[in-house]
């Protein structure tokens, strides 16, 4: 069979290759939408260690999950481009949100970041969770760090800047992911106030042997710190790597070397081994 050229394509019409994508992203938000109705989504949790004594757990993450009915967990890397812009984008907000919360009130020695996009802050569900959540324990804000993507931050610079500035007042942190990886819009950055900054993943492999690397690293942390912000090393998988982030004075570290992701993180597992 013949292939169809360009010329033969009318306008309007999809690619082969844009159509299977088209159908993939279709799949993936079938299966995330059955997940969401079953309750199959959970957050796995993962450490921020302390740069000068990775021994010491600044905080942890809770990325989203899919458990699929044989058991097998799926990562949010594997659906969230497909949903992010979508109704269910801001489903998924809501659920990690909740989960995230209830951890917090069930276990205060817990500090937690929990990642959300800029599209949730006018969504009237997500914000209702995140009030009743912040009103049902005092304690929760000092412990709440909410995570946003730099694509996403940079989308509605000034509606993610007034809600900052409103939940800062109650002592809830913000993150702002991926650093270095988009278009930071360094005229909006100056009033956004983030109180950490994580150094996207691509900067920090391999850094112990790549001098790019180490350079933009540098200066993405020299930034971090002239704005007062926490900087952590995002992606970092082996001994080399860490020892020279530690070296440039990284405040903190995340990745592979200091533990995976988990559903099953080291409070629950010591609930249980003290109900025995």
């Amino acid at each position: 069979m013949a292939l169809i050229s360009r010329m033969d394509r009318q306008p309007g019409d999809e690619s082969p290759l844009a159509a299977v994508i088209s159908a993939r992203d279709s799949e993936t938000m079938a299966m995330v939408r059955q997940a969401v109705q079953e309750k199959r989504m959970r957050l796995a949790y993962q450490p921020v260690v302390v740069g000068t004594d990775p021994s010491r757990i600044a905080f942890y993450e809770g990325l989203m999950r899919v458990i699929e009915p044989s058991g097998r967990v799926i990562p949010a890397r594997d659906f969230i481009g497909a949903i992010e812009t979508e109704e269910l984008g801001r489903q998924i907000d809501c659920i990690a949100l909740d989960i995230g919360l209830t951890t917090l009130t069930r276990f205060p020695q817990v500090r937690l970041a929990v990642n959300m996009s800029a599209r949730s802050v006018g969504y009237p569900r997500w914000m209702k969770i995140l009030r009743k959540g912040l009103s049902a324990d005092k304690t929760i804000g000092a412990r709440l760090i909410l995570e946003i993507t730099e694509s996403s931050a940079m989308m509605v610079p000034e509606l993610v800047i007034a809600f900052m500035d409103d939940l800062q007042a109650q002592g809830v942190s913000f993150t702002l992911d991926d650093f270095g990886a988009g278009q930071t819009a360094f005229r909006y950055f100056r009033d956004f106030f983030f109180d950490i900054i994580k150094i996207d993943g691509q900067f920090i492999r391999n850094i112990h042997r790549d001098p790019d690397n180490q350079a933009l690293t540098r200066a993405l942390m020299s930034i971090g710190q002239h704005f007062d912000m926490l900087t952590v090393a995002e992606s970092v998988e082996t001994l080399e790597d860490a020892q020279w982030l530690q070296a440039a004075g990284i405040d903190c570290m995340q990745g592979y070397l200091f533990g995976a992701p988990t559903v099953r993180p080291p409070w629950v597992q010591d609930r249980k081994a003290k109900n025995g």
